[in-house]
């Protein structure tokens, strides 16, 4: 009886959350196709000058006719999300080629940078997170959150700059200019990682202090099992659940929140080619990226949903400490 009202609130979680998916991400595409629809460049023009052509007032009335341009708003809009869910993503005036073949290999560099940022967030801040929790109140605990709240407030840009300057121009231990080059990835993923290395410190200390004084803690050491276990095997367990939605965002900000890094060392991913489509003026380019944004950021907001609800289904009717029962 309970796995068929479990099964059947997931089902019926699972048909919100896909709507709710489904009406974002149309209100999303339409945004996106809608001001670059208003923006003041001409399309038309804008592939001449691609092609060191200067066009005269003809050439121009004819290719915004070919091209559609002069069409209302809304058809122009349907006809780009007809050609969106065929895969025909545009072409790009400033690298003259398909955007659908320029994407996955920009996609790519992103999610390489992005994954070793996160190994190394999670790594260290899941280390002092739990260090600092089990020493509450004491220096290291205190010195932890120093250091916590200083990469926090840490802008990522300055960051990158000071890392390349020493390790780059002055100790010459690592290369920026080869994005091939295994080392040439540490840097641009320790800037990325060192600002929410301190957010994720001090939420997972805090989920840590919260599990600490749950009654099931308390049993566990009066029947004698170690810390150690106690903090391995149940408290850290039990605080993923809160992190997991920390975890969601943070993806999604890798994955689109890396222009300046990229950009400072040179890294060819998703964030250094939409600065270079803002320059060309490249909207094609442009659209794409934006709508790529939108559904990582939709898509992983939902997918943490459903887990969340998979792990712990109680998770939106209890608060607080979930295992006092």
């Amino acid at each position: 009886m309970v796995k068929a009202l479990i099964s059947k609130n997931m089902r019926k979680f699972l048909l919100i959350r896909s709507i709710h998916l489904i009406i974002v991400m149309l209100g999303a595409t339409f945004l996106t196709f809608a001001i670059t629809f208003i923006a003041p460049s001409d399309p038309a023009e804008m592939m001449y000058f691609s092609r060191d052509v200067v066009p005269t007032k003809e050439m121009l009335e004819q290719a915004r006719e070919e091209m559609g341009l002069n069409d209302p708003l809304l058809i122009q809009y349907g006809r780009w999300l007809t050609d969106i869910a065929r895969g025909d993503l545009g072409y790009s005036y400033s690298l003259r080629t398909n955007v659908s073949e320029i994407l996955p290999q920009k996609i790519e560099k992103t999610v390489y940078l992005a994954c070793f940022s996160i190994v190394i967030l999670f790594v260290v801040s899941f280390a002092l997170g739990v260090i600092a929790a089990m020493c509450k109140n004491r220096v290291i605990d205190h010195i932890i959150k120093i250091l916590s709240m200083l990469s926090i407030s840490i802008p990522s840009f300055w960051l990158g700059l000071i890392l390349m300057y020493y390790f780059v121009v002055q100790l010459q231990l690592f290369k920026i200019t080869d994005s091939d080059h295994a080392s040439s990835i540490v840097l641009p993923a320790l800037t990325l990682a060192i600002p929410l290395i301190g957010r994720y410190t001090m939420q997972i200390r805090a989920e840590v202090l919260d599990e600490l004084g749950c009654n099931y803690v308390l049993g566990a050491r009066t029947r004698g099992i170690k810390e150690f276990r106690i903090i391995w095997s149940h408290v850290i367990p039990n605080t993923l659940i809160n992190i997991i939605t920390l975890f969601g965002m943070t993806i999604a900000f890798l994955l689109g929140g890396t222009a300046i890094v990229e950009v400072i060392f040179s890294w060819p991913g998703l964030g250094s080619m939409a600065l270079d489509a803002i320059n060309q003026r490249d909207y094609v380019l442009l659209q794409a990226y934006v709508l790529l944004m939108a559904f990582i950021y939709v898509g992983m907001n939902f997918i943490v949903d459903v887990i969340t609800q998979l792990i712990d289904p109680r998770v939106n009717i209890f608060g607080g400490c979930k295992h006092n029962e």
